[in-house]
């Protein structure tokens, strides 16, 4: 197992499943190990309720979870993702999940104070070249809401990814 020797960035996930669907840390395992991963691909898991799951352990494994990024990013991912009624992208985290994701965040910040937070979709490349990665160049809308802006209004170091380097908002 590789541990990070570094933590950079706390990305935010989304499972890309249905809403209200339940899964768990050994679904999503299983889910990976079919698509080739070693394990499952993020450090913590939020179920629907909030419960918090110990993805890769230990805390500091690299994760397989943006590519490029893994051996210095941490990855935390939220049940959900796609709206029930159409399987379309969409913010569907529960208040429970919010709270939880909140409370980790604020754990793992005092544990990675360098640290920033930002979404998988965030690592998009800037095909355009402008600077910023907008939504048509996104190449997945995980997680499905602008973690960056979200982690901000909430008290925490959110950030963007732009020409090589994280850009705190």
């Amino acid at each position: 197992m590789v541990l990070r020797s570094r933590t950079d960035a706390l990305v935010l996930h989304c499972t890309a499943t249905l809403a209200h669907q339940a899964f768990n840390r050994e679904s999503i395992r299983q889910m990976h190990l079919a698509r080739g991963f070693s394990d499952i691909g993020y450090s913590y898991l939020i179920l629907l309720d909030g419960t918090l799951e110990q993805g890769r352990a230990p805390d500091g494994a690299v994760g397989a979870h943006v590519k490029d990024f893994n051996a210095t990013t941490m990855g935390i991912a939220y049940v959900g993702g796609l709206r029930s009624s159409d399987a379309k992208p969409m913010d569907t985290r529960t208040p429970a999940q919010i709270e939880s994701m909140i409370n980790l965040l604020k754990l793992l910040g005092k544990k990675y104070p360098k640290a920033v937070i930002l979404g998988h979709r965030d690592f998009s490349p800037d095909l355009d070249g402008d600077g910023a990665v907008e939504p048509h160049e996104w190449m997945k809308q995980c997680p499905c809401f602008n973690a960056g802006q979200w982690a901000k209004s909430v008290g925490l170091p959110g950030a963007k990814y732009s020409k090589g380097k994280y850009v705190r908002l």
